[in-house]
């Protein structure tokens, strides 16, 4: 039996040559880098490297830029109390129904516990914000706007240059959380009205335990982890040099094999989706078609459950997910797929395919040979009737599979 990992968007696989880069910063490059000895200024000096080369790869106009953090929870976190802190008049926020729990969970916490008015703007049926109900949420009274680059469940990209602009025409901090985009899209941070973003180091074959706040220069930023003058004074502790440098190193790796993520890694995406399209009925994507990451396919398998194909293709060496690796002890569908509209009985066989530069053509056939099996297994067994699926479906859904649909 072969192995075949399809949760990319939940972890990736440390690159052997992060971990090479890395290895050296626990045993002889061991020494503190805030240190002013010799050693000390040696871990520095990998640190600056990396910093630069997380810069190439975001477009940043100045390393300094670039505050290190132990992953994008963090990183979210710090964005919006920030936000908060140095604009106390300013009492709302404004998110999007589908963001991550790390976005989520802080903001139902503020809007509960220290009366920040939350502005939580929806999404159709393909995943995509509601411009219009983001434009009306803006006021002079918005302190930070949060909107993801792109979702983790369905792939689905923002237009988030354009919700930048929009949120500086009224004076609000224009945060995004891109840590599915950092490593598959290119980013020029540079030339975007973007204020802060938050990224993740093993999203892009780093390791775990590092990530990475982006904050323009020029916009105050209060720390939210207070103590020493680490990351100048933007967030406190001694630095996790081996985690830097292999997240330097993740980053440098990312930039060279971009155009192999939105071409090769794409196409193989492509006719997985194609294919078990064709082999399985009633079976649709979620998501939007054509603003999508390249290598995520959310599926939905109906008359299913989506616990039953994981069990199944676990036992075959398939790895894939069912949603958000942060939601999956959730029976339920998830948040994002409930805000899409998506039929309960459908979102309840949606499956997460997640793909990576280590996928091949194997991989794919591997899963196009077991997967409609099971699927065709499951049902057979299952209480759920094709017509009452039907029935359930609310008004105005639109199959994604049905001809002459319009994909815009």
């Amino acid at each position: 039996m072969r192995s075949v990992y399809l949760d990319n968007n939940a972890t990736t696989r440390v690159d052997p040559e992060v971990v090479q880069t890395m290895l050296p910063f626990f045993t002889d490059q061991f020494a503190n880098p805030s240190s002013g000895h010799n050693f000390g200024s040696s871990a520095s000096a990998a640190i600056t490297t990396a910093r630069r080369q997380l810069q190439a790869l975001i477009g940043a106009e100045f390393e300094h830029e670039i505050v290190f953090t132990s992953g994008g929870t963090e990183s979210d976190n710090a964005a919006i109390l920030s936000a908060l802190e140095i604009m106390p008049d300013r009492t709302q926020i404004v998110t999007s129904v589908v963001e991550h729990p790390a976005v989520l969970t802080l903001c139902a916490h503020l809007e509960k516990r220290h009366g920040i008015k939350v502005h939580r703007i929806p999404v159709d049926q393909h995943g995509r914000l509601d411009l219009q109900a983001y434009r009306m949420a803006l006021s002079p009274h918005v302190a930070i706007v949060s909107i993801m680059w792109a979702n983790n469940e369905t792939g689905t990209i923002f237009p988030v240059a354009q919700l930048a602009s929009l949120a500086k025409e009224v004076g609000a901090i224009f945060h995004t959380d891109a840590v599915q985009a950092v490593g598959k899209l290119p980013i020029h941070l540079k030339s975007s009205a973007i204020d802060m973003l938050s990224l993740s180091g093993h999203k892009l074959h780093g390791p775990k335990g590092i990530g990475a706040l982006w904050v323009r220069r020029g916009v105050r930023f209060e720390a939210m982890i207070k103590g020493g003058h680490q990351e100048r004074g933007r967030r406190a502790g001694t630095a996790n040099t081996a985690g830097i440098v292999g997240l330097g190193k993740a980053a440098e790796l990312a930039l060279k094999f971009m155009e192999d993520e939105n071409g090769r890694v794409r196409s193989l995406r492509d006719r997985l989706e194609k294919e078990l399209l064709q082999r399985i009925p009633d079976a649709f994507v979620t998501g939007t078609p054509l603003e999508r990451l390249p290598n995520t396919s959310n599926i939905a398998f109906e008359q299913v459950e989506a616990d039953g194909i994981l069990l199944h293709l676990d036992r075959y060496g398939i790895a894939c997910s069912s949603g958000s690796a942060c939601t999956s002890d959730s029976p339920e569908p998830s948040h994002v797929l409930t805000a899409m509209n998506i039929p309960h009985i459908s979102a309840l066989g949606v499956i997460r395919f997640s793909l990576s530069r280590d996928n091949c053509d194997d991989d794919i056939d591997y899963v196009l040979d077991v997967l409609p099996g099971i699927v065709s297994d499951l049902r057979g067994s299952s209480s759920v009737t094709p017509k009452r699926a039907k029935r359930r479906r609310p008004l105005g859904f639109v199959d994604p599979k049905e001809k002459g649909r319009n994909p815009s």
